[in-house]
C-alpha cells in the first residue's frame, strides 16, 4: 500500500475548508447553476475532505483524470466504508440495502475481473466503428419526431423531442416493442435517483419498485425470444446468459442498465440546444458549417454536462498527485469543475465550438469510461443535425426549467422553443 498521509510528509492533505457539500449539492440554485460556486471552490484546492461523511471532492482535471484510470480506484460501492451496501448497513439502514444490493451485480458497478468479464458482451457492439450500422435507425426516428413539431407554435423541446429520442433508440437496438415506451419512462424516472447518493425513503421505496418490475419485464422479454435470439443485442445478453458469462441477476441488471442509460443523451439534447441558442454566434457558425458538429458535441459536453457526479471508490490507498485517498474511501468527481479547470482549459468559461484539443470528462474515464458514449455522441449528433436541416429558425420561447429534485442528474425539465422558417 502506498504511504498514508500520516507517515509521509510529501503527501498533502486535501483542502478541508467547512463547506457544508450535501446542503450546496441540494440546494436548487446550485442545481440550475453551479458553475461560479465550483470555480470558487475548485480555486481553494483540486481535492477537498468533508469530514463530516469521509467523502473526498475532486474538482482539478488532473487529479480525477489519475484517479477515473488508476487501478486503486473501482466502482464497487461495497468496499465504501460505511456506504450503501456494506454488510452493517443491513441492520442499521435496511431499506438502502436492499436496494443497492438488488441493483448492484452489473458492470457499471463492479471492479476487475467481473467489470472486464461483463463489458466484454457488448463492447464491441457498442464501439465507435459499429455506429455507422445504427445511423439509419436514428436518422429514422429523428424524422418521425420533427414531423410532429409545430412551426412557428411554442413547443417543449423536451417532452417533445429531447426525453424520446434516445428511448426510442435505446428501445429499438434491444428490440423492445413501442408500446413499451411510457412504462420504460416511469421506470427511468424513478431508476434515475439511485445516482443521486442522497435519497429519501419514499424515493428508494419507489427506485426499488420500479427496479423489481423492470427485471420482471425483462426476464419475461428474454424467456420469449430464447427460440429466436438473432444476432442483435438481445442475441448477445441471452448468449452470454447460456455460455455462464454471466448469470441472470447480472443480465437482467446489466440490461436495464443499457436500455435506460440514456439519459446522457437527453441531457446532451436538452443543455446543448439551450447552450447554443443562448450563444446565436457560435450557434449561426455551426449552422453555417455544419462539419463542427462533432467538436460542437463535445463543447456542449465540456461547457454544460449533463452529470454532477462520477463516482470511485479506493480500494486501496491511493496517491493522486500530491494527495492520498484512504482505502475504503468515496471519491466523487465533481464534472461542472473538472470540465472547466483553468489549468486544463484556455478560457474555460468561454463556449467555443471549435475548442481543440477537448478532454472533457463527462464519460468517465480508465476502464469504467462510458460503454455507450460513442453512441450518445451519434444520436446528439444526427439529432442537431436533422433540427437544423429541418428549421433554419430556432428561438427560444420561454424560460427553460431546471430539474431541481435530482442532484446527479443536471438537465432541463422544460426547455420552450420556437421552430420554423427563415423571416
Amino acid at each position: 500500500m502506498p504511504d498514508s498521509q500520516e507517515t509521509n510528509p510529501s503527501v498533502s492533505s486535501p483542502t478541508s475548508s467547512g463547506i457544508d457539500w450535501w446542503t450546496m449539492l441540494t440546494d436548487p440554485a446550485y442545481l440550475r447553476n453551479p458553475h461560479a460556486e465550483l470555480k470558487r471552490i475548485r480555486e481553494l484546492g483540486p481535492i477537498h475532505y468533508d469530514s463530516a461523511s469521509g467523502v473526498y471532492f475532486v474538482l482539478g482535471h488532473t487529479e480525477f483524470r489519475l484517479a477515473a484510470a488508476a487501478a486503486e480506484m473501482g466502482r464497487d460501492t461495497r468496499l465504501w466504508t460505511n456506504g450503501w451496501s456494506r454488510p452493517e448497513n443491513k441492520q442499521r439502514d435496511p431499506l438502502s440495502y436492499e436496494l443497492f444490493s438488488e441493483f448492484q451485480r452489473q458492470m457499471v458497478n463492479s471492479n476487475p475481473p467481473d467489470h472486464r468479464r461483463m463489458r466484454d458482451a457488448y463492447e464491441k457492439a457498442l464501439r465507435p466503428s459499429q455506429m455507422a450500422q445504427l445511423l439509419p435507425m436514428i436518422e429514422a426516428e429523428c424524422r418521425q419526431l420533427l414531423d410532429a413539431l409545430p412551426v412557428d407554435t411554442p413547443v417543449d423541446f423536451m417532452t417533445a423531442f429531447a426525453n424520446h429520442l434516445p428511448l426510442r433508440v435505446s428501445r429499438n437496438l434491444f428490440e423492445i416493442p413501442p408500446e413499451m415506451d411510457k412504462q420504460l419512462a416511469q421506470w427511468n424516472t424513478a431508476l434515475i435517483k439511485i445516482g443521486d447518493i442522497m435519497m429519501s425513503p419514499d424515493q428508494k421505496r419507489e427506485a426499488l419498485t420500479a427496479l423489481r418490475a423492470y427485471k420482471d419485464y425483462l426476464r419475461g422479454f428474454l424467456a420469449s425470444r430464447r427460440g429466436s435470439p438473432g444476432d442483435g443485442f438481445i442475441g448477445l445478453a441471452l448468449g452470454a446468459l447460456a455460455d455462464g458469462i454471466m448469470d441472470e441477476e447480472e443480465t437482467l441488471n446489466n440490461l436495464l442498465g443499457l436500455i435506460s442509460g440514456n439519459e446522457t443523451t437527453v441531457t446532451l439534447l436538452g443543455n446543448g440546444m439551450l447552450t447554443l441558442l443562448r450563444h446565436p454566434a457560435q450557434f449561426n457558425k455551426l449552422r453555417s458549417n455544419l462539419h463542427l458538429m462533432r467538436s460542437t458535441i463535445e463543447e456542449i459536453l465540456r461547457y454544460e454536462p449533463g452529470i454532477n457526479f462520477i463516482l470511485r471508490v479506493a480500494i486501496k490507498d491511493f496517491r493522486c498527485g500530491e494527495f492520498c485517498i484512504p482505502a475504503g474511501s468515496l471519491a466523487i468527481g465533481l464534472v461542472g469543475a473538472i470540465n472547466r479547470d483553468p489549468a486544463r482549459f484556455e478560457d474555460p468559461d468561454v463556449f467555443d465550438i471549435t475548442r481543440q484539443p477537448n478532454a472533457q470528462s463527462i464519460f468517465g474515464g480508465g476502464p469504467h469510461v462510458c460503454i455507450g458514449a460513442a453512441l450518445a455522441r451519434l444520436e446528439a449528433q444526427a439529432g442537431f443535425t436533422a433540427l437544423l436541416e429541418r428549421f433554419p429558425r430556432i428561438e427560444l420561447a420561454g424560460e427553460p426549467v431546471w430539474w431541481v429534485d435530482r442532484t446527479n442528474q443536471r438537465g432541463l425539465q422544460n426547455l420552450p422553443v420556437r421552430l420554423g422558417p427563415e423571416r
